[in-house]
Formats: structure tokens, C-alpha cells, sequence
């Protein structure tokens, strides 16, 4: 008895010794994580892609997937576009094309690609003291400067801010006045003073999505063509720019391009809002 006792237990430690050997042999065989010779990164962007917590999801993946480390400067388009054309950023996302082009066609940015889309929504008061509601953007401009009533403009040459000035002039009309106020904030606060001045304001349907429950204002025009709203992607130009990080650059545009992080994107805020927040374009475009 005593010796099956014995051959029991050296079996057990037999095994023991088998699986810890395999267990090590798996760890010694497993991929290392990649390290870059440069792993930082400079990503200047958009506000909109923080406020909606798309980048939250995005950077921690890229991070974990290629070993850079993404620090994000977030500001209006307009500006995060002067911070790459000043090499002072690796890669930009922002959504204004008018302010893009230029520096694209100048050769400051390259691997200039579509990225993805959503919409403008004008959005005001429940009870729509201008009455817009339903109306095209251009008209619900004119509408809500006849009346006077408060409109809150981001004021920042951010992406947003850049199609109010565009609809405002398609309107024929230049606001100025005690009802146009100048946030020169992000659209988040933007949202928010618009929403304690019982005011419109235009927004992307992310954001707003986003902040609803902070915000008294309902959605009152929204589907108008000209409120498609366009973000690219793309890199600084290292032959511009020498100490740009060239590689880490087009490993981000790279990654945000993949079918599989497209497929975050085209899913993300599906659970929460019950429809996507933006739409993924990089798939349908061949990219």
C-alpha cells in the first residue's frame, strides 16, 4: 500500500513538472509586444473624438497592438491643423476640409485618407421659440437671427465652427448682436452654455448624443446635406519636418484604416444610443 502510495505521488509531481515545462515553453514562444526605436507619438486631433469616448477605446488598442504611445493634444480642427503644419504633431484627425486642403495640397500632410463621417444637427430649445424645426439649415439660420433669439457659437475655428461661418454666409446673413454668443470653448461646454442660455447652437450628432443628459435641447434640424460631417486622417510630412515620428505615424493611420478597428468604429455607441455615433468610410473607400 505504502508503495502505490509512493508511484502516486512521484506520478502527480511527474506531471506537475510536465505541465510547468509547457507552461514555460508557451511563454518563451509567445510574441513579444513591439517596441519602437520611437514610441512617442503625437496625435493632435479633434475635441469631438474625446468627447464621445471614441478615443478611449481606439488608443488603447493602438498602444497595445504596436507599442507607441499616443500622447493626444485635443483642439478645434483649426487649430490642430496649425499645430501639424507647424511640425509640432506626428498625425492629426480632424473633420474641417476646406481648412485641410490647403496644407494636403502644400505637402505638409500626406497619407491624407477618409476616415469616416457623421452629421450637424442644429439643436435649441424645446420649445423652439425661432421655430426651425424640420426646416433646411440655411433657413433655420435665417429664422433664428430674425428673431434674435440666442444662438451660442463655438467661436474657435474648430471644425464646427468653420460650417456655422460657412451656413451663416450661405444665409446671406453675418450675425453679430447681443443674441450671438461666443463660447470659444469645445462643443461640449459649447452644448452647455447654449443649453443654460436657453440658446441654439450647431453640433455634431456625437457630441450631442454624448452630453444629452446634461443638456436641455431636443434636435430641431438635422438630414440636410449640408450637414454631412467629414474627419480624415492623416500624417505630417517628415520631409518637412525632421523630427516628426514618420513610422509611428503611419503605423496610426494604418490602424485606423484596418477592417477590424473601422468595425469599432462603425459599431461604437450602437449599445448605449441605440445607433452608431459615427460611420466608418475607410472600408467603403478602398482603403
Amino acid at each position: 500500500m505504502k508503495k502505490n502510495s509512493l508511484w502516486l505521488c512521484g506520478l502527480v509531481v511527474l506531471l506537475l513538472l510536465g505541465l510547468a515545462a509547457g507552461c514555460a515553453k508557451k511563454q518563451a514562444q509567445a510574441p513579444q509586444p513591439p517596441s519602437p526605436a520611437n514610441k512617442n507619438l503625437i496625435l493632435s486631433s479633434t475635441t469631438d473624438v474625446q468627447d464621445t469616448g471614441l478615443m478611449d477605446v481606439l488608443i488603447p488598442m493602438f498602444q497595445t497592438q504596436t507599442g507607441y504611445v499616443v500622447k493626444p493634444i485635443y483642439n478645434g480642427s483649426g487649430q490642430a491643423i496649425a499645430l501639424g503644419a507647424k511640425g509640432e504633431a506626428d498625425v492629426l484627425i480632424t473633420h474641417a476640409p476646406s481648412a485641410e486642403k490647403p496644407d494636403v495640397d502644400n505637402g505638409d500632410f500626406i497619407n491624407y485618407q477618409l476616415l469616416m463621417h457623421n452629421s450637424y444637427v442644429v439643436v435649441g430649445p424645446p420649445d423652439d421659440p425661432a421655430k426651425i424645426k424640420g426646416l433646411s439649415a440655411t433657413d433655420s439660420f435665417k429664422k433664428i437671427a430674425a428673431a434674435k433669439a440666442v444662438f451660442v457659437s463655438r467661436g474657435d475655428n474648430s471644425g464646427t465652427n468653420i460650417e456655422e461661418k460657412a451656413l451663416w454666409k450661405q444665409a446671406g446673413i453675418t450675425p453679430s448682436g447681443s443674441w450671438y454668443l461666443n463660447a470659444g470653448q469645445g462643443m461640449a461646454p459649447t452644448l452647455l452654455l447654449a443649453s443654460q442660455k436657453t440658446g441654439y447652437t450647431l453640433t455634431d450628432l456625437s457630441t450631442y448624443l454624448a452630453q444629452q443628459k446634461n443638456l436641455q435641447l431636443d434636435i430641431l434640424v438635422q438630414g440636410d446635406k449640408a450637414l454631412t460631417n467629414i474627419y480624415h486622417v492623416m500624417q505630417v510630412n517628415p520631409a518637412k519636418f525632421s523630427k516628426v515620428n514618420a513610422d509611428g505615424a503611419k503605423a496610426f493611420v494604418d490602424f485606423m484604416l484596418n477592417p477590424n478597428t473601422q468595425k469599432v468604429i462603425a459599431d461604437f455607441g450602437k449599445d448605449k444610443y441605440g445607433q452608431p455615433l459615427y460611420y466608418a468610410d475607410a472600408v467603403k473607400s478602398g482603403s
